[in-house]
């Protein structure tokens, strides 16, 4: 079972409403858990007046640390008042994303929250270029929040991939299950399975015209039932809360989060580099953008950021 014991929360600069960290502290309150409140920053100009000494770009910076400091301890007094035990660091870094994953790494964090952006007209979510990288190669877990609630009895959809055999995908399966179970021990919430299953190639139906194609289909569909049932009831998870669409993952996920009105949606992220990455991070992207609840990103088991040492 996982246990969230130390919390990092990526404070938004430009917000005075901060929801991963009230998320945060809903999650520490109810786990007996540690919150860091963590801001980076940085500002070009300071480092390029040319006309002020080494000691005045200093002070300079280390003027404007401090006001975000004194910010931020404001931000968390609520907080502090309910014995929610939260601390505060401010770094100065121009990559904000390296600074995040290596402070959690240095901090052994168990869970990484960060907010949203939505864009007002569109209300769409932007997904910043700092998610991005979060997504990709931080090795912990990542709580991409949106406003939406957390109430008691509510429900999670585990995405799980049962499209391979190998060792790897059933590992990641398995944990993002995990994780499930121990944040829906916490809110007495229900776990849901969901699985997008391939439908017929159109070029088998035109280049075989004695193809079967219902019966490939209904061959593919039961195939992905059973293997999700085996998979929910390994876990002890209710098989009528598993749900098995035709479709891309990007397309059923977000579909069956609405139906059954889900307050997190749990998937896994294999942090690749170059084109397997970009497939990776499109899925994550299409989901967080078309759900409008929480989005946890898991890691496969024995992941290694790159900016580890």
């Amino acid at each position: 079972m996982m246990d969230y014991k130390k919390l990092l929360v990526v404070v938004d600069p430009t917000s005075d409403v901060q929801s991963a960290l009230a998320r945060a502290a809903e999650l520490a309150s109810r786990n007996n858990a540690s919150v860091t409140a963590f801001l980076s920053i940085f500002d070009l100009s300071y480092e390029m007046t040319s006309i002020l000494s080494n000691q005045e770009r200093e002070a300079m910076r280390l003027g404007v640390i401090n006001q975000r400091k004194a910010w931020l301890a404001d931000m968390i007094k609520p907080y502090l008042e309910r014995d929610i035990d939260m601390k505060y660091e401010v770094v100065w870094h121009n990559r904000p994303f390296e600074s995040i994953i290596k402070f959690a790494i240095d901090g052994k964090f168990d869970l990484l929250v960060k907010g949203t952006h939505e864009h007002d007209k569109l209300k769409a979510v932007i997904f910043t270029p700092t998610d991005w990288h979060l997504l990709r190669k931080a090795p912990l877990p990542v709580l991409l929040v949106k406003e939406k609630s957390w109430p008691l009895n509510g429900k999670i959809l585990c995405a799980v991939n049962v499209a391979s055999e190998d060792e790897d995908h059933q590992s990641l399966n398995g944990r993002i299950i995990e994780h499930a179970q121990a944040i829906a021990s916490k809110f007495n919430a229900e776990i849901h399975l969901v699985n997008g299953y391939p439908g017929t190639p159109v070029n088998l139906a035109i280049e075989l015209p004695d193809f079967d194609a219902h019966t490939y289909n209904e061959t593919i569909r039961m195939q992905h039932e059973q293997r999700v049932n085996y998979l929910a009831n390994n876990y002890g998870v209710d098989c009528n809360n598993c749900h098995v669409k035709e479709g891309l993952p990007e397309d059923v996920i977000p579909e069956v989060a609405e139906k059954i009105d889900a307050e997190l949606v749990i998937l896994g992220t294999v942090g690749r580099t170059g084109f397997s990455a970009a497939l990776i991070g499109n899925t994550a992207e299409h989901v967080i953008d078309a759900i409008n609840c929480d989005l946890l990103a898991i890691k496969p088991d024995g992941y290694k950021s790159p900016l580890e040492d």
